[in-house]
């Protein structure tokens, strides 16, 4: 049971690191590859300028999740840190309320519009049979990794308030594994 727990908090730490290098990563490698095939024998691959933009939709929303997790999106800690214990709480609830709420709102329409494309049939301009929903699914699934985020937080910040811990966390200090 060890190593499933072991893999299960690497999972947990490093879930979103990991999706962004990969999409990045592919990204830049098909930039570079067809810039290079474009100026050095004057052709280009259909694909090469729509694909990145389909993987910027995995960047941008699991970047979304990973930030919401560190909580550095949108948290207004000047505001906060003025706010009586107590209010300081009923914002984590509230972040924790808003998030989730807009989470459900999102997850739904954007898979009403994956199961479209689904139906559709739709490809990726450029390509032959590489499907558009691979990459709408890309909303989807980060929004629910988000809002587990945000319920994470939420019962981190539970057991600060039991405890009398301090909530607010120093945004100043990015990069490192505070959260």
């Amino acid at each position: 049971m060890t190593p499933l727990l072991s893999i299960l908090r690497w999972l947990d730490r490093n879930v979103e690191r990991a999706f962004i290098l990969v999409a990045y990563a592919s990204m830049a490698g098909i930039i570079i590859f067809a810039v290079a095939q474009r100026y050095l024998f004057s052709t280009q691959i259909p694909w090469s300028g729509s694909i990145p933009i389909y993987l910027f939709l995995w960047v941008t929303w699991i970047g979304c999740s990973y930030n919401v997790r560190r909580r550095s999106h949108l948290c207004f800690n000047e505001f906060r840190v003025r706010m009586s214990y107590q209010g300081q709480f009923a914002c984590m609830w509230l972040d924790a309320f808003l998030w989730v709420t807009f989470g459900v709102l999102v997850v739904y329409y954007t898979l009403e519009q994956t199961v479209l494309a689904y139906n559709n049939f739709s490809i990726v301009q450029g390509t032959d049979n590489l499907m558009q929903w691979w990459f709408y699914c890309a909303t989807p699934t980060a929004w629910i990794l988000l809002m587990f985020r945000a319920l994470q937080n939420l019962a981190a910040d539970i057991g600060r308030y039991r405890r009398r811990e301090p909530f607010i966390v120093d945004i100043q200090s990015v990069g490192s594994e505070t959260v």
